[in-house]
């Protein structure tokens, strides 16, 4: 069954289209999940098949102009709608149908896109929509929280597909143009322009991650943008557009992109093993609070305390040491063994949160050697560990 046969559902039974898109500012939502942004149902776009002259045959276009033209025309046919179907319940425990969209960028002839996680959230069934309207039914292959990514796909059946190309976001600077591509409530591959504002912006995703190379841009981001390329003025995409800053619900210029470089990375692990392999310490993290500090007789106030090392693991093997099981508190429903080492930072970056340390391990491979600065007792120490793999589920 295709998405259209949908439609005519949704639209009498009154339902609302959530165009997705990550409001880092709250607001009171208009329904759907939480943070969702509406629009009625009987907007959907209408695609046409659209008519793209050569630069040969436009006539008065300035420099300028003609270079914006030029990466629209790269870019566009690459560009695709996401639509995903999922079900939430009333207060009555009845299911209810949600519909949301957002924007993603076609990778490979293989019919694999890029998007954003939020976008393909918790769907139930996924359709893509092509620039000449096709409509086709797509599957998640792998998915990133911590970077807000993943990789869905459909099958082409034959068709010549005009994947986005990647650029390099670590050569860009502050003030170079850049463009947006995307399908903003709905309106199908919608350019708006602007510059690169900031570079390296550290954020909190929804999912709780901290996202730490963020690209921020002036050019118009809005709710169904999320997914769609950032891309540079020769129609590369060097970031995806997944954040904006906004406390009524709206565009104010202030936009962010997962770039391009991390994108790359995350998109070659999920289309090789499925999942992205990150390098890990095996140990039973818990972090430091005054009390818990006070306690415990420690020093530090902030870090990562090490309550239990796995038997055998890298954490034992680099002389990490763990709790003492015969001093012990439960806080916050768990039993946490007094007396281990303190982490403080990893490769100089600050741990105070179970937060800092996956953002510390985020770009890590395994085998990988980090060093950790660790406090035991009184002293402060430097020690060295080889990676692991990081569990797919963890236990803490």
């Amino acid at each position: 069954m295709t998405l259209r046969a949908f439609r005519p559902l949704l639209v009498l039974a009154g339902f609302s289209l959530a165009a997705s898109g990550c409001l880092l500012f709250p607001r009171q939502p208009l329904g759907g999940g939480p943070g969702a942004d509406l629009m009625p149902a009987l907007v959907a776009p209408q695609y046409q098949e659209e008519r793209q002259p050569t630069l040969e045959q436009l006539q008065g276009l300035d420099p300028e102009e003609r270079a914006t033209y030029e990466t629209y025309r790269a870019a566009n046919r690459g560009v695709v709608n996401i639509t995903s179907l999922s079900v939430a319940y009333n207060w009555f425990l009845q299911p209810l149908p949600q519909q949301g969209t957002g924007s993603g960028s076609i990778l490979d002839q293989g019919g694999n896109v890029l998007t954003n996680y939020h976008v393909i959230k918790e769907a139930v069934r996924l359709y893509v929509t092509l620039h000449d309207g096709s409509e086709l039914e797509a599957r998640v292959v792998g998915v990133d929280p911590e970077n807000d990514l993943a990789v869905i796909r459909f099958d082409p059946s034959g068709r010549d597909l005009a994947p986005v190309a990647f650029g390099e976001s670590r050569s860009l600077v502050i003030g170079q143009k850049v463009a947006a591509l995307g399908n903003p409530f709905g309106l199908e591959r919608t350019l708006t322009l602007g510059v690169v504002s900031g570079l390296r912006r550290p954020l909190l995703t929804p999912e709780g991650f901290i996202i730490r190379e963020l690209i921020q841009t002036d050019a118009a981001i809005n709710p169904g943008n999320s997914g769609g390329p950032l891309l540079n003025m020769r129609g590369e995409m060097v970031g995806i557009n997944t954040m904006i800053l906004s406390p009524g619900g709206g565009n104010i210029g202030i936009g962010f992109a997962v770039p391009a470089d991390t994108a790359r990375r995350v998109v070659a692990d999920i289309l090789s093993y499925g999942i992205v392999r990150r390098g890990w310490i095996a140990i039973e993290a818990v972090p430091l609070f005054p009390a818990l500090a006070e306690k415990a007789g420690l020093a530090a106030t902030r870090g990562i305390l090490v309550s239990r090392i796995t038997p055998g693991g890298n954490a034992e093997k680099a002389g990490l040491r763990g709790g003492n099981p015969a001093r012990s508190l439960v806080t916050g429903g768990r039993t946490v063994l007094l007396g281990g080492d303190v982490i403080l930072s990893i490769d100089g970056l600050p741990v105070w949160t179970i937060m800092d340390l996956l953002g510390a391990l985020e770009t890590s491979r395994p085998e990988q050697t980090v060093r950790l600065e660790v406090v035991r007792g009184k002293e402060r120490l430097t020690i060295p560990v080889v990676l692991g793999e990081r569990p797919r589920d963890l236990a803490w």
